[in-house]
């Protein structure tokens, strides 16, 4: 009986072992936390209420974001010293992509032995913001900072964190690649927020009428921009010698976000001496996500390769 007692209790412990492991890995996985303590320049609105689409008990996008967050994906096996990438959905400054250009990337860059940080961050509007323009920017910094400064927690190396955009979020991407030293809040915070590398697919980058993706520069600068924000927010303009690295992908006939965006800001990038590379597929449009058909289904793949030879992935 004694015996039978003991293997009861041995069961029982083995179980409750499991169940913590596999616990502590969904939250190390689906951990969500809030970016600010106290969001800079905030106006409160009431009746600014978030509002996601879900699909199959998934949050597919999101809209009117007050509350911007980061959700942490980490590597089954989370290795010290690891790569981190925090990744900006797109939707044109008004609602986020989250699940096919955040959630599903997150997982993807995980296989790679990379850690993610999905941004939901805010969408530009006067409603909630002193100055919507830089109120994107502000979370990005942020959450950069964040990652950098609990970069041990998360087993990373606080000198191999990378961003990723797409589309609009390659805009804010680009921002923060660009504008890392814009002081766009007040912070006591000696964190840099220059990124290390950056992902850029199908980006928007610049605000140039005849370039620009019209529905962005609207959202982000309103109907009558003046030329400095217009020359301020055009990225390709900002680029330096400090610029971090970069791997562009864009469509040849993307007709939304045309693929000059991508080809101008190379062109800085190279002009300034910033190792860079840029994939131009023939087909693809807008919006492929981790690839869906034609020759863009591919980039993943050149991508890994990209990371693999920059010392950022894990993977043998």
């Amino acid at each position: 009986m004694k015996t039978q007692k003991k293997f009861h209790w041995k069961k029982a412990f083995i179980i409750l072992a499991l169940f913590t492991a596999i616990t502590n890995e969904m939250q190390a996985q689906n951990q969500i936390i809030p970016i600010w303590n106290k969001i800079p320049d905030q106006i409160k609105a009431a009746d600014y209420k978030e509002n996601e689409s879900i699909k199959d008990g998934k949050v597919q996008s999101t809209s009117m974001v007050s509350a911007p967050t980061l959700s942490i994906f980490l590597p089954k096996d989370n290795k010290p010293n690891q790569a981190a990438v925090l990744i900006f959905p797109g939707g044109g400054y008004q609602h986020l992509a989250i699940d096919k250009e955040g959630t599903k990337v997150a997982e993807w860059l995980n296989t790679l032995g990379i850690a993610a940080f999905v941004v939901k961050y805010r969408l530009p509007n006067d409603k909630i913001m002193k100055n919507k323009s830089v109120g994107p920017l502000q979370d990005a910094q942020e959450a950069l900072r964040y990652v950098r400064q609990n970069a041990a927690k998360y087993n990373i190396d606080a000198n191999r964190i990378g961003i990723m955009g797409f589309s609009a979020g390659g805009h804010l991407a680009s921002t923060l690649a660009t504008h890392y030293d814009d002081k766009v809040y007040e912070t006591t915070s000696k964190v840099s927020a220059r990124p290390d590398f950056a992902l850029l697919i199908y980006p928007v980058i610049t605000m140039v009428n005849e370039v620009t993706h019209k529905g962005s520069q609207t959202s982000l600068l309103g109907n009558n921009p003046s030329q400095d924000q217009l020359d301020s927010f055009s990225n390709e303009k900002r680029v330096t010698a400090q610029t971090p690295t970069t791997f562009l992908v864009h469509a040849s006939d993307d007709t939304v976000v045309l693929p000059e965006n991508s080809i101008n800001y190379y062109l800085a990038l190279k002009n300034n001496n910033v190792p860079a590379e840029l994939h131009i597929y023939e087909k693809g449009g807008h919006g492929f996500g981790l690839g869906v058909k034609d020759t863009s289904k591919f980039w993943t793949r050149d991508c890994e390769e990209w990371l693999k030879v920059h010392g950022y992935s894990n993977q043998n």
